[in-house]
């Protein structure tokens, strides 16, 4: 009941046209008989002014001839003649003849209307039993179209896919490129030999990006084409870092839209842009230059799509040259070997027909294909045929040599011999969906959407004063996406030159290292900021500057981190070994010393230095100057806890008993006789050394205590220096450390005390001048380090760390032992007991 209705309100739709279509089924188009019929819909006039509306449809014939069109229409012919014609093992249908009923859809009425009149054939042809398999009824394929070649837009495809989808008969169309139509639930039986606009977009995508060109203007058709085209792209730019400036629709040329023109043409200017992108049909564009030109724009660079940028429509507008380069998709170049000599050949038959028909008054009855006077008028106008009107016409070629081979496998023609007679249009659309074969040495097939898997060709219009020529300078591949240009053949504007490439920017692209400030609505319009120590720029996040890791470092302005320079007091480098000798030294002098003292221990000498107590305080000297080695290589947990407490004990050990020593002889020569029980009570019972051990376990237990609490471990102090990992210990000013040089330098100046008390004792045993000078030595040393220290943390300030320390042992060598070695060995007279008896003799006779 659905399927009478529909069809009812066909014929009710076709009887409102009044007549007026000229290309019915009762022999009055342009038809050929065969076994299978193939309906082809092609533009062969213009239709000029305003869409009508449905159902109301004007003749067609009364409107401008399209040349385009009609060579599309000669396309399948032409296919058709040689399937036909093709004889032998190798015969694509033997025994089988193809006809056509040929349609011209000047409007999208006219294409609704044609598409109407097809699904009328299909419901009034009998049916014939199978002639295999029973009685399954098929339709009269000689009297009803199989499939449909066209229309050639998308505009006018919508509503036939839909309907011919709704009966399964397949349509397959040669410049309908809207994706939307490979949507196989609302298009089940579409199919199409030009690429979906879905590559197109990706490719015109791929050619901005090629010249980054990233500001740009983007127009499109008041139809399906350009609509559908225009949002695609509008929606995949933002996530290639294009921006758009401008987005405008380019209506149909009449009285009411020419200021619409012209405004447009304002805001693109306003915009300064120099890439417009324009997705639009060659027939509407073709109205909308003449107002580009009128205002005088130039040094422009026009993106144009598959339908205008090769076709002459477009490229005869006076003065179009001027507008400045046009880059455009094209579909990809083919061959027809043959096709322009089957026209003249047709240009010739039909000239005959003219004799006999003027003789006879009627046409050659043996020519089935000239049973229209349109087509024959058409044809005495001898269209040229052009590069743009082969490339187009080898997609009608390819359409009707698909369905041929579709036939060709429902039909069982493998034998040599077609097996069927007979077949549903569903059949021939389930083998359509299977076919491939080469056509020359194009690969002929679909994919699930119904669409080719072919590519376009880049092309450049070039310009020789005012004639016009297309240049191949790349091409587009969509399986994978690949985009291969040869800039060098790209003539830019009008110069002819092929550098330097024009820019379409709308803020200049930032240096490395700068951010992006927008300034705008548009990513594409910013200010640059200069990223700040310590961050840097990631080419993914052009607006955002981002930290560097702790690690790593960067300077103003820079696109990476890099990695902090780690700064410790390698063994191998070239101080530490200079260090390591100075150690060694010290070592050998402090050894020597003990040595020289042990061997003469006996002497006057050996027992004023404080006898075996000299040797602790060697001892603890040799300590301190092998604590040195702690400051050395990659700080270990050990190291840490031993640095700094290692030598602090040895050398408090070593002050401590110079204090005593000092405070010893004071007692004897000044508080003696004063205070000579306190003196005795003191002296005896080994006194001194329990002073001397009291000393050190003091400050032992204090570094104990401050290691329990607060352990010094292997740190990395990464704020100092920007740009550097300083490799040290932790708690160097903890307030441990601070009570452990409180009590050194408490010690220290007990020491300086005491041995200034005894500043006028005899020579033998006054230490006051040598004591002052190590003291000095000493404490310069060390002040030296901790100034240093508080401005710098690089290798200097750790060898002068390692340089205190040895400072400090040979302070005590240089000031205490070496005058006492030097009596030794150099001048043994010195060291009896007579020349220091003679002394104090001497020093108590002065006193009295």
């Amino acid at each position: 009941v659905c399927l009478q209705l529909r069809l009812m309100l066909a014929s009710w739709l076709l009887q409102l046209a009044d007549g007026e279509l000229d290309y019915t089924s009762q022999g009055q188009g342009m038809q050929l008989q065969g076994n299978f019929s193939i309906a082809g819909l092609f533009p062969l006039h213009n239709t000029d002014g305003p869409p009508a509306t449905l159902p109301a449809l004007g003749p067609c014939d009364k409107n401008p001839p399209n040349k385009h069109g009609f060579h599309l229409m000669q396309a399948m012919r032409f296919a058709v003649e040689e399937i036909n014609n093709s004889t032998g093992p190798q015969a694509l249908l033997p025994g089988v003849k193809l006809g056509y009923q040929m349609y011209d859809i000047c409007s999208g009425p006219a294409s609704v209307l044609a598409t109407l009149d097809l699904l009328m054939q299909h419901y009034q042809s009998p049916s014939t039993p199978g002639t295999e398999g029973g009685t399954d009824p098929a339709y009269d394929n000689s009297q009803s179209a199989v499939a449909v070649i066209g229309p050639d837009s998308s505009s006018k495809a919508f509503t036939p896919a839909a309907l011919l989808g709704a009966y399964l008969i397949p349509e397959i169309s040669y410049e309908a490129s809207n994706q939307m139509l490979s949507n196989k639930f609302l298009y089940p039986s579409f199919f199409r030999t030009i690429p979906n606009d879905k590559n197109q977009v990706a490719a015109m995508i791929q050619l901005l990006i090629h010249f980054n060109w990233t500001w740009i203007a983007l127009l499109g058709s008041d139809n399906d084409y350009g609509l559908q085209g225009m949002q695609s792209l509008s929606q995949q730019a933002p996530d290639y870092n294009i921006c758009i400036a401008y987005q405008g629709i380019i209506p149909t040329l009449r009285d009411d839209t020419v200021q619409t023109m012209r405004s447009m043409v304002d805001s693109i200017l306003l915009t300064k842009v120099t890439t417009i992108v324009v997705f639009s049909s060659k027939s509407i564009l073709s109205g909308f230059f003449p107002f580009i030109i009128e205002q005088n724009v130039r040094k422009k660079v026009w993106i144009g799509t598959e339908d205008w940028s090769a076709a002459t429509l477009i490229s005869s507008i006076p003065r179009i040259h001027t507008i400045g380069t046009v880059i455009g998709i094209s579909i990809q170049n083919a061959v027809m070997p043959g096709f322009e000599e089957f026209e003249k050949k047709v240009l010739d038959v039909m000239e005959q027909s003219d004799t006999q028909k003027l003789s006879n008054g009627s046409t050659s009855p043996g020519n089935d294909c000239l049973q229209s006077s349109d087509l024959y008028s058409l044809t005495r106008k001898n269209f040229l045929l052009e590069k743009y009107d082969i490339t187009s016409s080898f997609n009608v070629y390819k359409a009707v040599y698909a369905v041929a081979h579709a036939l060709h496998q429902t039909l069982g023609c493998d034998s040599g011999e077609c097996q069927r007679m007979r077949v549903h249009p569903w059949e021939l659309l389930s083998r359509l969906k299977e076919v491939r074969f080469l056509l020359g040495n194009t690969s002929v097939y679909f994919d699930a959407n119904g669409d080719p898997p072919t590519g376009y060709d880049i092309i450049s219009w070039i310009w020789r004063g005012t004639d016009w020529s297309l240049r191949l300078v790349g091409s587009f591949s969509p399986y994978p996406i690949t985009l291969t240009v040869d800039d060098d053949q790209i003539e830019w504007y009008d110069t002819g030159d092929s550098r330097p490439v024009p820019l379409s920017i709308c803020s200049t692209p930032c240096s490395k290292g700068y951010k992006k400030l927008l300034t705008g609505q548009h990513k594409c319009c910013f200010d640059c900021l200069k990223c700040p120590a310590a961050t840097f720029l990631n080419e993914s996040e052009p607006t955002k500057c981002q930290q560097c890791l702790p690690e790593q470092w960067a300077p103003p302005g820079s696109d990476r981190c890099l990695n902090r320079t780690v700064v410790l007091l390698a063994w191998d480098d070239h101080l530490s070994i200079v260090l390591l000798f100075f150690l060694a030294s010290c070592l050998l002098m402090t050894s020597s010393t003990a040595v020289i003292l042990l061997l003469n221990l006996n002497t006057p000498v050996a027992k004023s230095a404080g006898g075996q107590t000299c040797l602790l305080m060697l001892a603890a000297l040799t300590v301190a100057a092998m604590s040195s080695l702690c400051h050395f290589g990659q700080p270990s947990p050990l190291a840490c806890i031993l640095r700094n407490r290692l030598f602090i004990f040895s050398f408090t050990v070593c002050l401590a008993c110079i204090t005593v020593r000092a405070l010893q002889v004071v007692c004897i020569f000044k508080f003696a006789s004063k205070l000579p029980l306190a003196y005795d009570k003191w002296a005896k019972k080994h006194r001194p050394e329990f002073t001397i051990f009291l000393v050190s376990i003091t400050i032992l237990l204090i570094s104990v205590i401050h290691m329990s609490l607060s352990p010094a471990r292997p740190s990395r102090d990464l704020a100092f220096y920007d740009d550097k990992i300083i490799l040290e210990c932790s708690n160097n000013f903890s307030p441990g450390t601070g009570i452990e040089l409180v009590y050194v330098s408490l010690l220290t100046i007990l020491c300086f005390s005491f041995s200034y008390m005894g500043k006028d004792l005899p020579a033998n045993y006054n230490e006051a001048k040598c004591i002052t000078f190590s003291l000095m030595v000493f404490m310069i040393s060390w002040i030296s380090f901790f100034t240093l220290y508080l401005i710098s943390r690089n290798q200097f300030t750790m060898a002068a760390n390692v340089v205190a320390i040895l400072f400090s042992v040979l302070a005590f060598l240089a000031g205490y032992f070496f005058p006492k070695i030097y009596i030794i060995v150099l001048k043994p007279q010195m060291n009896t007991t007579a020349h220091f008896q003679n002394c104090i003799q001497m020093y108590t006779m002065s006193k009295q």
